[in-house]
């Protein structure tokens, strides 16, 4: 997902005094946060409710086992059927094409918002293994633009869609951390006068209060209760430098294949007979690698790391194939979501995959190592790549060697095909 189209927050001009013009800003940060955090938890809650009718309470009272290959491959279809309607009957089709997506963005149309939050929860119910990020941020974005514009017309439109998309990736990773250094990254790309602290105060208002919402709601966490890296040494260096590109190139695999699934999938044209295929290819897939290759993986991706040592290698290695296997396919036919939580899942079992090879590499380091290359090949985010891979060990020795490992992971995705397309179908790049 590139940041190249990412909007920068408007700033100041040199003869206004940054007083008067950055206090005003806080109370719609403030209310902008407030509500991407809200949005955020009430798809989520709802999707988890979904998912335990769907997985738990039908078949249990239909007497089939709900990770059964059969229900599996049933849930999977009926999934893909369900997103069709919807795509095909709501107003504005639930969005444009995912495939085209990344993380903010220019608004779409309001009126495509209820279709695209019905579509995003429906999959996350339904086991398409996508994360919620990405019809998130486009709703909020839209929202906050469309009744922004309304509320205050004199400020630039491009301000409502700064601050939608820090809230709510603040609200995501429940720290502004995050999206500091999204936003940072965003700002790089257009610059302007002020200084940067003065063109990130909205958004890192915005960014704190949609992560003080989900924390005092939710409490999120990204921590695996990993053994923690004390004494890094060169031989961890080497792992992490090893393993980090490694996981890029393995990521690399799916962006290279995107265009041509997205076009396979694309030539059966309608989105009922799209989807439901789709949905067919997940299903088979998911009984193929199991219940933990389902979902968004953040709680798969948690019971996976629970029992180190306890997988083979030859487990490990289907978990993080048919993983990423499931995050090409659901991003190619259309299903509504985003791919940073699958794409954490595939590089957690792929580092375990390399720990289980060689024992001797620290889990911290084969685990964080992995996270980051596939993230950084499947996203482009470097920023969110070494954040996630960070938080996940809880170390803070780790986030050098991570920093270190991202260079030569960063040389072999850089200019590479990404996990996403323009409007005629190419990779970005």
């Amino acid at each position: 997902m590139s940041t190249d189209r990412a909007p920068a927050a408007p700033s100041p001009s040199a003869d206004e005094a940054p007083l008067r013009v950055l206090l005003p800003q806080i109370l719609p940060a403030l209310v902008v946060g407030i509500g991407a955090g809200l949005l955020l938890l009430g798809v989520s809650a709802l999707s988890e409710e979904f998912e335990h009718v769907l997985w738990e309470d039908l078949p249990d009272a239909l007497g089939i086992g709900g990770h059964s290959s059969l229900w599996t491959i049933a849930m999977l279809t009926a999934t893909g059927v369900a997103v069709g309607l919807v795509v095909w009957k709501a107003p504005g089709h639930a969005g444009p094409d995912p495939a085209s997506m990344g993380l903010g963005g220019p608004p779409i149309a309001p009126g495509a918002v209820p279709g695209l939050l019905v579509a995003g929860t429906l999959a996350l119910a339904g086991g398409v293994s996508l994360g919620p990020e990405n019809p998130i941020i486009a709703s909020n974005i839209a929202l906050a633009y469309w009744l922004g514009r309304k509320a205050a017309p004199a400020v630039p439109g491009v301000a409502w869609v700064s601050l939608a998309t820090a809230a709510t990736i603040g609200a995501l990773f429940g720290t502004p951390v995050a999206a500091a250094l999204v936003i940072s990254e965003a700002l790089a790309g257009h610059p302007g006068p002020g200084s940067l602290w003065d063109r990130l105060f909205a958004p890192l208002v915005a960014a704190g209060a949609g992560a003080v919402t989900t924390q005092l709601l939710a409490e999120p966490t990204f921590a695996l209760g990993l053994p923690p890296l004390t004494d890094p040494g060169w031989e961890d260096l080497l792992a992490a430098l090893v393993i980090a590109s490694a996981a890029a190139l393995f990521g690399l695999a799916a962006c290279f294949l995107f265009p041509y699934t997205h076009a396979a999938f694309r030539r059966l044209r309608h989105p009922l007979l799209v989807l439901p295929l789709g949905g067919l290819v997940l299903g088979l897939l998911g009984a193929l690698g199991g219940h933990l290759t389902l979902f968004k993986g953040l709680a798969e991706m948690k019971e996976l790391t629970a029992n180190i040592g306890g997988w083979s290698s030859g487990e490990l290695a289907k978990l993080a194939g048919v993983k990423l296997l499931a995050l090409l396919v659901a991003s190619s036919c259309g299903f509504r979501g985003g791919r940073i939580f699958p794409a954490v899942f595939v590089g957690a079992a792929f580092g375990l995959l390399v720990q289980a090879l060689v024992p001797e590499v620290h889990p911290a380091v084969a685990i964080s190592s992995a996270v980051l290359g596939v993230l950084l090949a499947t996203t482009r985010q470097g920023w969110i790549s070494l954040f996630t891979g960070a938080v996940l060990a809880s170390s803070p020795a780790v986030l050098a060697l991570l920093c270190l490992a991202s260079l030569p992971a960063w040389l072999i995705v850089t200019g590479r095909p990404q996990l996403e397309l323009d409007e005629s179908g190419r990779s970005l790049r």
